[in-house]
């Protein structure tokens, strides 16, 4: 039988949760970072027979995540898996203010989360699985934020077109190696998540689109977290996958 690993960051709650859960219910092997574990994914895969390991991590601090990452992968057999992905899914929104309202810290913290931390665990990831015999797939969970500019979400909208555009460059290098990986930065499109609460509650003198957030929410045109996970495993599962590394679920 065919053996898959998927990595998956920010996989305790959410959008993260729901992949998570429909690739255990398609026989996966999974690999969780989060800042917290999730009974329930540890329960299903035991069921199941799988393998699920989960690490708290804080990706704030993702050096030290991406060289365990690196040293995990470099112990697994080079030839186990028809296919190893990452996803990197977890994103931090800061307060929905002016870029000069935030302080130092808020905008540093979203900046290792949102950016630094998907760079590091995908350089982690590649030098890892460089002579591992199955497919390798790198899916950076990108937003419709990282392509038009939008105010008091200056450090979310500038982490999420980095994401996009270090994406492109990875896609490029890979794409002249002997089993390169397949690279692509997907927007999965407007979610009802904690990250939607988090906008919609936002100041109005602080924050000029909170309207549209909350017009959003009231008009039903949010997707679930299980029907946004399934168009997103859709779209990794696609044959022609990695062909265009910027992506929109609803392209």
């Amino acid at each position: 039988m065919s053996k898959h690993l998927t990595i998956i960051t920010g996989a305790s709650r959410g959008m993260g949760l729901a992949m998570a859960e429909q690739l255990l219910a398609a026989g996966h092997d999974l690999l969780c970072i989060s800042r917290k574990h999730n009974d329930s994914l540890g329960a299903r895969a035991t069921g199941n027979g799988q393998r699920c390991d989960q690490w708290p991590v804080d990706l704030a601090e993702p050096q030290p995540a991406a060289a365990r990452l690196q040293a995990w992968l470099a112990a697994q057999p080079a030839t186990t898996y028809e296919s190893v992905t990452l996803i990197n899914n977890a994103a931090l929104l800061p307060r929905a203010m002016p870029t000069g309202a935030l302080d130092a810290a808020e905008i540093a913290q979203a900046m290792r989360v949102n950016l630094e931390a998907p760079m590091l665990l995908t350089s982690a990831f590649l030098r890892a699985t460089q002579a591992w015999t199955g497919q390798r797939k790198v899916l950076n969970i990108s937003s419709g934020l990282g392509r038009r500019a939008m105010a008091s979400q200056g450090p979310y909208c500038a982490a999420k077109a980095g994401l996009d555009h270090f994406t492109r460059c990875v896609a490029l290098e890979e794409a002249g190696q002997p089993n390169g990986a397949k690279v692509s930065s997907l927007a999965p499109g407007v979610i009802d998540t904690d990250m939607q609460i988090q906008l919609r509650s936002g100041d109005a003198s602080q924050f000029p689109d909170v309207g549209n957030f909350i017009g959003m929410k009231a008009n039903g045109a949010l997707s679930s977290p299980a029907d946004a996970a399934a168009k997103v495993l859709g779209v990794l599962a696609r044959p022609d996958f990695g062909s265009n590394p910027i992506t929109d679920v609803r392209d």
